[in-house]
């Protein structure tokens, strides 16, 4: 049977003009946008331990775990720096909505883009005594 073997993309439409919510990504998350305006993530530049991974998951129609954000998805940027990540956001006036948060499986904090997404932010670590109140 054929399967899926990782994610391709994610794509969706912004509220105001799709080239200002691309710079407000390249502003606040580093994210290098191409000349055609989307950014191209490559594996091989992610260092965490994990190899490298992409979660997949289909949450309720109830669910609060997107909230408060109206949105039907969130979506979970790997990032290399949790709190670097966070002062530069705060510096940039970007309100974190929640954590960071540490986990089995590395530390996570939550911001809203200006169209009112959530964006889950998530450093990928081993649990060990040494990161458990990172």
């Amino acid at each position: 049977m054929a399967k899926v073997t990782g994610i391709g993309g994610v794509f969706f439409k912004s509220a105001g003009k799709g080239s200002e919510l691309g710079e407000w990504y390249a502003k606040n998350l580093g994210i290098k946008l191409e000349p055609w305006g989307g950014a191209i993530l490559r594996w091989p530049d992610d260092k965490a331990d994990d190899g490298g991974l992409t979660v997949w998951n289909a949450a309720d129609h109830d669910t609060k775990w997107f909230s408060p954000s109206e949105s039907s998805f969130m979506i979970n940027y790997r990032i290399d720096n949790m709190d670097e990540m966070l002062e530069q956001l705060q510096a940039n006036g970007v309100e974190i909505v929640s954590g960071p948060e540490s986990h089995e499986n590395g530390k996570f904090a939550w911001i809203i883009d200006p169209d009112g997404n959530k964006i889950e932010l998530w450093q990928p670590m081993a649990w060990d005594e040494k990161n458990k109140d990172a």
